[in-house]
């Protein structure tokens, strides 16, 4: 396979940044991606809008990396100063929705893949798997990908996903459940002192969410952390309210699975009912023994627990480090770009994380 330049990557990713890629509509993005890899040598795969090559010489003997990052983009956000598609290079950096999340990680990892296509003599096998939908965790994304690994008889053993860190190794990502409260009682007329008060009966329950705690902790991500955000009861001044909902954001660790702890919370609370939103955004964690996380540390990247979300979250079960080109606080936000010195730079981190790697004996 022909190695992607630093010119190439800059070219793609403006072309990219150029074609409207919101989550579930990724179908242009997906085009390019195809193009650019099969114009580079590679066989290419497509599943719906994931990208995905298998490196040359892949054995079933040995563990398999994959690297991955996506190519959607939320919506351009309000504020921007010059068109959210220009894709210009202006002052070494390259402007416009989707440079900093993701594709500056996106285009380093084809690059680094471009290297170590022919895996031959590594002792892992590579996949380079560029996938749609993780601004919203949809069915046609990372999770479609992995269900059709499983179906290929293709074993995921690790994985690089490839965010905006500053190229530092995020080990872990707290997870997210929302809980909608409820607390019933009986109204009645407040001169008379007539009714059962739902608005006392949450506040009971909020105060026990507040002391809560949970009888196991995470090594690496800590506590859950639990806090009530929003709260409503009541019509008017004089009746008492038969109702009050409250909202709870429970920040999980891997410590419960987010079933088990709503389980553990509801049977906390004495009046309320607490019903999760969803349950899908899990956390993760890698152990700071693990190679990958051995190997970043060794090329000099501090490791740190990642305040967002990412596809790690699907990723249950597979060790996975988050790292990548750009800086978090330009995602989801008005004029976002990436710097080409850090798309050079984070080819070179990549590149010396996976030298390292191949020196273990051992990749479990």
């Amino acid at each position: 396979m022909q190695p992607f330049s630093l010119d190439s990557c800059v070219e793609l990713l403006c072309r990219l940044v150029a074609t409207p890629s919101v989550s579930g509509s990724e179908d242009g993005t997906a085009d390019i991606l195809f193009d650019a890899l099969k114009q580079h040598g590679a066989t290419v795969n497509r599943l719906y809008n994931n990208i995905w090559v298998v490196s040359e010489g892949f054995d079933t003997q040995k563990p398999t990396l994959m690297l991955n990052s996506h190519h959607d983009t939320v919506k351009a956000a309000g504020g921007y100063t010059f068109d959210p598609h220009c894709g210009a290079v202006v002052d070494g950096k390259i402007l416009g929705l989707g440079s900093n999340d993701a594709g500056g990680s996106v285009v380093s990892l084809m690059a680094l893949f471009s290297r170590f296509s022919d895996t031959k003599n590594l002792p892992f096998n590579l996949i380079l798997a560029i996938t749609a939908e993780e601004e919203t965790m949809g069915e046609r994304g990372m999770r479609a990908m992995l269900a059709h690994f499983k179906e290929q008889s293709i074993k995921i053993d690790m994985a690089i996903v490839g965010e905006p860190t500053a190229m530092q190794a995020a080990v872990g990502e707290r997870g997210l459940v929302v809980l909608d409260g409820l607390a019933t009682g009986k109204s009645g007329h407040a001169a008379r002192n007539e009714g059962d008060n739902a608005l006392y009966k949450a506040v009971e329950d909020i105060a026990l969410l507040r002391d809560y705690k949970f009888g196991k902790t995470s090594d690496v991500l800590g506590d859950i952390k639990i806090s009530v955000t929003q709260i409503a009861a009541g019509s008017q001044h004089n009746i008492v309210p038969d109702s009050c909902r409250f909202v709870v954001d429970v920040r999980t660790t891997d410590a419960y699975t987010n079933e088990q702890t709503v389980a553990l919370l509801q049977g906390a609370v004495r009046h309320s009912t607490l019903t999760p939103r969803s349950t899908r955004v899990r956390a993760s964690a890698i152990s700071t023994l693990h190679p990958l996380v051995r190997a970043a540390v060794a090329v000099g990247c501090k490791t740190f627990i990642s305040p967002t979300t990412s596809d790690r979250a699907i990723m249950q079960g597979i060790p996975a480090l988050k790292i990548g080109v750009g800086e978090s606080s330009r995602s989801h936000t008005a004029d976002e770009f990436v710097k080409i010195s850090e798309i050079e730079n984070g080819i070179a981190v990549y590149q010396s994380l996976l030298e390292q790697l191949a020196k273990y004996e051992t990749l479990e």
